[in-house]
């Protein structure tokens, strides 16, 4: 039995005529009568009742129909999806965020996805550090990572998205609480509860902004991502330099205030360049108004 024997079985028996059947599928009429009755030897029943005025479905027949859509719809399914796979239009899709970009533009994302690429699945792996993100894209455990640049190696593609500004964490208490903005200045003589300075780029970057301000702050305590961090300080255990992604945390007893004079940290979409998928093009481009390449790089 060759899936040809289904569609000519089903469009004889929709159409109850051998010839407009023929015709239809753009074949023979003697053929298409020999397929049929190929078909019905090799099930042992008959499927079709044929008199020299009409050819009617039998109750066998009836059954088989229904089977026989059942695996011709089920086939034209899987062509459809694996095409839309081999378009980029379908698939599972495995996004990395790095501390609190998840919060800040994980919600972005996966709406506009959802409206542009609703076949797109996607899988998320929260709080991957740059370096273990450019290393999950050179393996494949990741499609697209959403990381702080610089990125390790020349395989690993980005772009920018944002830059982001440094922002200061406080006690509610804390006297500087009380001011708008706060210069890097005022941190003198503050504790500073930091980010793991392992492959931090905030780190780097806090570190950066408190050398050019002729700063070395008391540092007494580092913190393995951004909700610890704010903990700590929420429990009057020191100040924190954080994105102002961080904003997107709220958390009880923990102020957020400007802070003039600290560098920015920038946030890219970032992809194996060597091997891009369908997937991962189509979705570059489907973010592509949503998150713009930042002007100057």
């Amino acid at each position: 039995m060759e899936l040809r024997h289904l569609r000519y079985f089903v469009t004889v028996a929709e159409t109850c005529h051998f010839g407009r059947a023929a015709e239809q599928l753009h074949v023979a009429q003697p053929a298409l009568s020999h397929t049929i009755r190929q078909l019905e030897e090799e099930l042992g029943v008959v499927l079709l009742a044929r008199t020299t005025r009409q050819v009617r479905v039998t109750p066998a027949g009836e059954f088989f129909l229904a089977e026989a859509r059942r695996v011709l719809a089920g086939l034209d399914g899987g062509v459809r999806g694996v095409r839309r796979i081999g378009e980029g239009k379908r698939g599972l899709l495995r996004v990395g965020f790095t501390g609190t970009a998840a919060f800040s533009h994980l919600p972005r994302l996966a709406r506009a996805l959802a409206q542009r690429v609703p076949d797109v699945e996607l899988e998320i792996r929260a709080d991957l550090l740059t370096a273990e993100q450019c290393e999950r894209l050179r393996t494949g455990t990741l499609g697209i990572g959403v990381l702080r640049p610089p990125v390790t190696g020349d395989d690993i593609a980005f772009r920018v998205i944002e830059r982001e500004p440094l922002v200061l964490a406080v006690p509610a208490d804390h006297r500087l609480a009380a001011e708008p903005v706060v210069a890097m200045a005022e941190l003198r003589t503050e504790p500073l509860v930091t980010y793991d300075r392992r492959n931090s780029v905030v780190y780097d970057a806090v570190a950066r902004s408190c050398r050019e301000a002729g700063l070395t702050p008391p540092q007494l305590h580092e913190a393995s991502g951004t909700a610890v961090l704010l903990a700590l300080v929420a429990g009057g255990l020191g100040v924190g330099v954080v994105p102002a992604s961080a904003r997107a945390l709220p958390l009880a007893g923990v102020m957020f205030r400007d802070l003039a004079g600290a560098a920015t940290v920038e946030l890219a979409l970032a992809w194996h360049r060597e091997t891009p998928s369908p997937l991962v093009t189509t979705v570059l481009d489907a973010l592509e108004d949503l998150f713009p390449t930042t002007e100057g790089t």
